[in-house]
Parts: structure tokens; sequence; C-alpha cells
């Protein structure tokens, strides 16, 4: 009864819901979750799964793939190319950094080179899984850290098909015959014609895209069962994930190719919300799958070997995380997120050492203490990173960024505005044009850096921390316009100023319908989905709170779009970030505000008080009697 599938099913359930909710309640990821969930059932504690824990792990790989493809949904192609110095220099840093010093640990520590070079190729991966879903989990893949972390993580998808490539190139002949397992359709083809192979399945996904899949869930579409359009989603990204496999390639990598495909399609949104809550379940089965994986028997015999071992490798790749961010140019918060969020060794890293065992590269008990070390370091990174946000990051991190005038923010503006990325800058400009200030709040520091050279004063900090609201003058305020794009972070603060601060009136930044039913359930009355238009609606908004007329914000609204879509062709060509496009970027922000302060003056109608709000409404009452009388 305990072997039937029934049974495990609900076992993998009632464990995941368990913990999960445990962990959600201590305030902790929900990978940490997963994990222990995985751990209690597995064939070390409870025992109510045993040695099928590695089925399930291949099964359960799927998870990473749906997560690709739906991260290639929200990638244009234009701005995939524009990522790609990003890509190889992070990533080619990073990779070849942690190689090459893992190779020289390995060698010093007495295993032979062969042993030492495969090892430090499965050290060098970090795990996709863990890393993109913790930080779309906090909302930070908009971030100088969020696009770091996928740059890195997505060179190594890349290279890990080589590393699979090389493989064989070690072994003898005669071990490499005796391999059954790791087979597809180049193997044994010359080099030129895997390549060719390779680019042509690349070829084959662009050109199935456009001209078979968007015809065929056009086809799915009319019918109108959404169960079959779940259906074509699968299809697609197991087909396209089968292709990449059996041609060699990583299938994760594949998938991610296909979401990039298809996220100029009219299909993105929908394909988006229809996988979204299957990809986070088996997400979640392959989290408790890793758990799960970690051999306590291994860990008995030698636990001063695979402790050692755990701590020098994330020593060791933290080492050179955190390089790489400095020659990158992070700031330090950015680097120390980043450093403590891919010191793990990922999921890729059991193929490569499963594959190097095959092909008797590994002894049988180096690569035991390798799977477990890889399950151990993916295991405790939610853990190092939640001591990171909370114990590092408080004290040295936010000291670099926050230097703010504190008495003077309290006491001068009426309003918080948290969040300046598209969305929120957007809101601000419109406020400024206008003569009205507000306290910018951000949690990206190089954001903040660069804003600020633009000439916005914006101050670093996380809007959750009541210490931080109060410096920006929260008991004073007016207005909080909350203009983040994640859901959970919002709904965090929403909370805490209904609550300490119910004076302070809530405008909120919504990404859809769906988030702006949660925040409707709040008792949240202002809120605004994103675009252009909602966010100058928004921005009008506050403006006719503060007392301006509404007809004449109606036609600003229009002139202001009008001018910032000219001075957004203007500066399109510009090379971003660099003095040349700041200072233009300054000049036409100066030209839009010049032209629409000229608008307003000349522009105002004594009498359009239909569109007045009503504290304008009643002073021209007033007046009128006053002069009657």
């Amino acid at each position: 009864m305990t072997g039937s599938l029934l049974f495990e099913a609900i076992i993998f359930l009632a464990g995941a819901i368990i913990c999960v909710s445990i962990a959600k309640r201590l305030g902790l990821s929900s990978v940490i979750g997963y994990l222990l969930a995985g751990v209690l059932i597995g064939p070390y504690v409870l025992g109510f799964i045993g040695q099928e824990g590695q089925d399930i792990m291949h099964f359960a790989e799927y998870g990473v793939v749906v997560m690709l493809f739906l991260i290639g949904l929200e990638i244009e192609p234009k701005n995939f190319w524009n990522m790609r110095k990003t890509i190889v220099g992070m990533g080619g840093i990073q990779v070849g950094g942690t190689m090459l010093l893992s190779y020289i640990l390995f060698i010093i520590l007495g295993f032979e080179w062969k042993v030492s070079l495969v090892i430090s190729m499965a050290v060098a991966l970090s795990s996709t899984a863990i890393a993109l879903q913790t930080i779309k989990e906090k909302g930070l893949m908009e971030t100088t850290f969020g696009n770091s972390s996928f740059s890195i993580l997505l060179f190594q998808d890349i290279i890990v098909i080589f590393m699979l490539g090389a493989l064989p190139l070690l072994s003898t002949s005669e071990s490499v015959t005796s391999v059954e397992t790791h087979t597809n359709l180049l193997d044994g083809l010359p080099m030129i014609y895997q390549t060719l192979a390779i680019l042509l399945s690349v070829v084959m996904i662009i050109v199935a895209g456009k001209y078979f899949i968007v015809p065929m869930l056009r086809k799915v579409a009319k019918i109108g069962v959404r169960e079959m359009l779940i259906a074509a989603a699968f299809l697609i990204v197991f087909s396209i994930s089968f292709l990449m496999e059996y041609v060699g390639l990583s299938p994760a990598l594949g998938a991610f190719l296909g979401g990039v495909v298809l996220s100029n399609s009219e299909f993105k949104h929908e394909l988006e919300s229809t996988l979204e809550p299957f990809k986070n379940l088996l997400l979640g089965l392959f989290f408790m799958a890793v758990g799960a994986s970690i051999n306590f028997i291994v860990i008995a015999k030698s636990p001063f070997t695979v402790g050692g071992l755990l701590i020098a490798i994330i020593a060791l790749k933290a080492i050179v995380l955190y390089i790489t961010g400095r020659i990158f140019k992070l700031k330090l918060d950015q680097k120390l997120l980043l450093t403590f969020s891919l010191a793990q060794i990922g999921e890729f890293a059991f193929v490569l050492l499963s594959f190097a065992f095959q092909l008797n590269l590994l002894a049988q008990d180096d690569m035991d203490i390798m799977l477990v070390i890889t399950a151990l370091t993916m295991s405790i990174t939610p853990i190092i990173s939640i001591i990171n946000e909370r114990l590092i990051l408080p004290k040295i991190g936010t000291k670099e960024s926050v230097k703010r005038p504190m008495d003077h923010i309290a006491k001068s503006q009426k309003i918080i505005l948290v969040g300046f990325g598209h969305f929120g800058s957007t809101v601000g400009r419109f406020l400024r044009s206008h003569g009205i200030e507000a306290t910018i709040l951000d949690q990206d520091s190089n954001r903040v850096d660069f804003l600020r050279k633009m000439g916005f004063e914006v101050y670093y900090g996380d809007a959750t921390r009541v210490d931080l609201l109060e410096s920006a003058g929260i008991s004073e305020a007016k207005i909080l316009i909350c203009a983040i794009d994640n859901p959970s972070v919002t709904k965090e603060i929403s909370k805490l100023v209904k609550e300490k601060y119910p004076h302070v009136e809530l405008m909120i930044r919504a990404k859809n319908r769906y988030e702006a039913y949660d925040l409707l359930n709040l008792g949240i009355d202002n809120i605004y989905r994103e675009s252009l238009d909602t966010s100058l609606s928004l921005a009008k908004d506050v403006l006719s709170k503060m007392g301006f007329r509404k007809y004449t914000l109606n036609r600003q609204v229009q002139n202001f779009i009008k001018y910032d879509e000219t001075s957004l062709r203007r500066l399109a060509k510009e090379s971003k970030r660099d003095d040349n496009y700041i200072f233009k970027a300054r000049k036409e922000m100066e030209e839009q505000e010049k032209l629409l302060d000229q608008d307003f003056k000349r522009g105002v109608v004594d009498y359009d008080n239909h569109w007045d709000s009503e504290h304008i409404r009643n002073t021209l009452k007033s007046t009128k009697t006053i002069k009657q009388e």
C-alpha cells in the first residue's frame, strides 16, 4: 500500500502544505518549506518515500523547464540580445573563476586531475530553480541583482551543454562505449555535423513559433475549452524540451528559447496565467525531491569531509561571485545579494556527476559525497540568504547608500512614492512638472545612484520597515503611492500603512485584475493597473487632491503623453547610462516640464467647474456669495 502512486501523491501534497505553511508563518521562503518537507518524508527520516526519490527528481526537473519557459515569455528578443554582454561577461567570469579555484582546491586535496576537473565543472553551476524562484518571490527580478543573477544562470545553462560534451573526451574508449543511458541523435557524429544540427534545431524552434505554434494556439483558442489551451501549452513546452534533449542540448535551455520566441505573440499572457500554477507545483516537487535525496548515511560516515567541503565550496563560490559583482560595479547590497543567492551547486550538477560516474571518471564514494554536498548547498542557500537580508544588509548594505537628511525629509513632503522603476518614474515626473515633490524610496541601490545623477532625489530603503517610513515622514504625509511590481510586498506595505497610519491615503499600482482583487479585499480604493495611461491617471488624481483643476489636468495628461512619446523616439538610439545619455535625458525632461508649464499657464479656464474637485467648487461658491453681498 505504501508503495502505491496514490499514497505517495498524498504524502507529497500533505508534506508540502504543512511545511510550507509553517515556513511562511515564520516569515521564511516557501523553498525552505519544500526542502524541509522532502527531508522529513525522505528515506532517511520518516521513510515515506524510498530510493525512488531519484526517479522523482527526473520528473520534478520539469518544474525547472516550465519556469524557464515562463521567464522566456517575459523577455522580448530585442532585450535578450541587449543582455548578451552581461550574460557572457558575468557568466564567463563566474564559471571560469569558480572552475579554476575549485580545480586547484581538489588538486591540493589529492584528487586526480580528471576527477578535479569534473568536480570543478559541477561546482561552477548554481541552482536556477532555487535562485530564480527566490528572486521572483521577493519581487527582485527587475533589480540590478535580479538581472545579474539571471545573466549568470543563463550562461551556466548554456555552458553545461559543452561540459557534458567534453566529459567523454576525458574518458577511455572502453568506458564510453559502456554508457547506454546518455545517448542522443548526435552521438558519434563529427563535431561539424553536431554543430549544424544544433543550429538547425534553434532555427526550427524560431520558425515553428511563428508559422506553426501561434496558428495552432489560435485554432485551440477558438474551441473555447480552457483545458485544451492548458494541454497545448504543455505540448509546446515538452516538445521543444524533447527536441533540445534529443540533439544533446539542455531541455531547460530549449524551453527558455521557446518562451522568447513566443514573447511577442498575443498568447503571451494567456500562457503565463495557464502555466503559472503548474510551474509552482512542479518546482515545489523538485525542491522536495532535493530534500529527499540528502543521504544521511554518507554524512554519518564522513561528517568532517562533507562538512569541510561544504564550507569550502560555498566560501569559494561566494568569493568569485563577490569579485564578479565588483568587476561589474554593483553596489554593496547588490553584490551581497548576488554572492549569497548563487553560492550553491545547482540541479544540473546531478546530471553532470551521474554522467561522469557512468564514464568511470568518478568513483562511487566520490560521487556519493558530491551528490550529498550538492543537495546540502541547495538546502541551506535560503537560510544563508535570510541571514544576509536580516542581519548583514541592515548593518552593512544600507549604510553605503542611505545618506539622507532625515529631518528635512520628514518635514518637507506630503507625498511618499515607493518604487521608481518605469511605472513610478512616470508618476514622479508628472507630479514634479506641476511643482509637487514626493519623497521617493527604492530598494535597488544601483538604480538610486543612477537616478540621483539624473537629478532625482531618490532614497534607498525597504518600505516595509517602519523606521524607514518614519524617517521619510509618514506621520505627516498625506498620500503614499506604491508603484512597485511585487504583489506580496505591495500587500505588506498596504497592510502596514493601513494599520499604523490610517490617516495616509493609499494609491497602489496593480499589475493585473487579479492583483487588483486582492488589494480591494484589503480595503484599498485607489488601485491603478499598470500602463502609461494609468500611471498618468494616478498622478492626475494626486494633483487633483492637491487642489489642481480636473479639466486642466486631463488636458495636461494628453500633452504629457505627446511630449513623452516624442522624447522617447529622440533618446531611443542613445547609449543608456553613459554621461551623454544622462545629459540629453535631463535636457529632454527639462524641456517637457517647461512645455507643460507653458501649457498649464496658457490653458487655465476660469469656469471649468464641471471638472473641479469638491473643494474648489465650494471655494468658488463662497467667493461668488461674497461678491454678491
